[in-house]
């Protein structure tokens, strides 16, 4: 699938923003979603991943208890909505799909969008 992210920008300390992620070109509803992020020198890190259905979901401990992430399956898009942003939460932001299970290994994950990214100033 082809994966488009948006919904990235500049936000201060304690403030929200929603992503957003739009697939096309394949079956969404086959693929479980995940949410990945990269600051600039770190490795990609896993933020988020969702099922199939949307009935379950997975959050680092870095994010639990700020960020939800969900899925529509009739609009092929899936969303990560942060709350409570703090100055570390600054990256680049990837959605990525898998086909039928979700994983927290950003290596199981076959197609990636191009990043919206989120700067958090304190």
């Amino acid at each position: 699938v082809q994966l488009v992210e948006s919904g990235g920008g500049l936000v201060q300390a304690g403030g929200s923003l929603r992503l957003s992620c739009a697939a096309s070109g394949g079956t969404f509803s086959n693929n479980a979603m995940g949410w990945f992020r990269q600051a600039p020198g770190k490795e990609r890190e896993f933020v988020a991943a969702i099922s199939l259905s949307g009935g379950s979901t997975y959050y680092a401990d870095s994010v639990k208890g700020r960020f939800t992430i969900a899925r529509d399956n009739a609009k092929n898009t899936v969303f990560l909505q942060m709350n409570s942003l703090k100055p570390e939460d600054t990256a680049g932001y990837y959605c990525a799909a898998r086909l039928w299970a979700y994983s927290t290994n950003r290596r199981d994950y076959a197609d990636w969008g191009q990043g919206t990214q989120v700067t958090v100033s304190s």
